[in-house]
């Protein structure tokens, strides 16, 4: 049986684009690409929420972008994480953790 893609809980879109782009520089497509390859399928993002998230990223200079041509021989911008990025994943990363280990407290038998 197919399962339905989840929808994301605010804030984790940021986090997703940050750990996704901390493995090295990458288009759009590309970073949804990744998420959905390694969720299984399950995390689909949207062009709209993607592309808000990066721009908020790149304005907040977790990250910066620069024009190259894509595999598909197109222009695309390339995201790139920065030092301040780096320390924003981890601060975000330590967080969700701490967030999902408190849920799964609760959601483990008494």
């Amino acid at each position: 049986m197919a399962t339905r893609p989840m929808d994301l809980l605010q804030g984790t879109l940021d986090v997703l684009v940050l750990r996704t782009l901390s493995w090295g520089p990458m288009h759009g497509y590309a970073v949804s690409r990744s998420i959905r390859q390694r969720t299984d399928g399950v995390l689909e993002i949207e062009d709209a929420p993607l592309y808000k998230s990066l721009h908020r990223l790149e304005r907040a200079g977790c990250i910066e972008a620069e024009w190259g041509i894509s595999e598909n021989n197109r222009r695309a911008r390339y995201y790139t994480l920065t030092a301040a990025g780096r320390r924003q994943f981890k601060s975000e990363e330590n967080a969700w953790r701490r967030y999902a280990e408190a849920v799964f407290k609760v959601l483990e038998p008494a």
